[in-house]
């Protein structure tokens, strides 16, 4: 039986994927912005759920989604053809993000997003394919901001979704590679918790880094109003 999770605008199979949708990829796709992106690359799409998105929201942006687990990408490329999204915008690579871009060492992105494995030096779930989705090492990040750093266009930014460890580490790498983080949005689950998560932002060129907060509840099982205004545009509840 098909799990499908519906949106406003489009559906989304999870059916044989590791990794469901969650609060992590929506926020990142809700919260990710560029300036009329041309070109869009979703590392790790899963699902496929952030590129149909941003699919909805950049209207005349091509966008590639890489996934290296097989049954994923090919549950996303038949999400993105059962979407109400012109097919041709977009693209599946059943692949690696390190074989994609050596196969593709020309692509360039106005925007690249990822909601990648975190679970960096843990130990590996028991669960192969959730083992595959979820866990990384530091070598992992180091190549992943390397490739980055090499395929955003001029005025390209990179959005990524990390738990603070991560994220510590990810700044590190950032600045290592020559790019400038521009962007860091702090994830409380309530006002007066403290942050799980970070979405941060970076690109090639030097500005002013901005920080602010995104609370997602305003009490138990009640959504804030932060929460519900930036997801009122795909969530079918909101």
């Amino acid at each position: 039986m098909a799990d499908i999770f519906r949106f406003k605008q489009f559906g989304v199979d999870q059916s044989g994927c590791a990794m469901k949708i969650n609060t992590d990829g929506v926020l990142l796709g809700a919260l990710a912005q560029a300036e009329n992106p041309q070109s869009i690359l979703d590392i790790g799409t899963g699902t496929g759920v952030i590129a149909l998105m941003l699919a909805q929201r950049f209207t005349d942006a091509q966008i590639d989604a890489v996934e290296i687990d097989a049954i994923a990408a090919e549950t996303a490329g038949n999400n993105f053809k059962n979407s109400p999204f012109v097919a041709d915008r977009l693209t599946v690579f059943p692949v690696s993000f390190e074989s994609f871009f050596e196969d593709h060492p020309e692509k360039k992105y106005d925007l690249i997003i990822s909601n990648p494995p975190f679970h960096i030096n843990s130990l590996e779930s028991p669960k192969a394919k959730k083992t595959l989705a979820k866990h990384a090492d530091g070598d992992f990040f180091e190549i992943l901001i390397k490739y980055i750093a090499e395929h955003l266009t001029e005025n390209g930014l990179c959005w990524l979704v990390l738990p603070l460890e991560t994220s510590a580490l990810v700044k590190a790498l950032v600045q290592q590679y020559r790019l400038y983080l521009q962007k860091v949005i702090a994830i409380h689950s309530f006002e007066e918790s403290a942050p799980h998560r970070e979405v941060v932002r970076f690109g090639l060129n030097e500005i002013s880094e901005v920080k602010s907060k995104m609370v997602i509840y305003e009490a138990v099982n009640k959504y804030s109003e932060e929460y519900k205004k930036l997801l009122h545009p795909y969530f079918i509840a909101f």
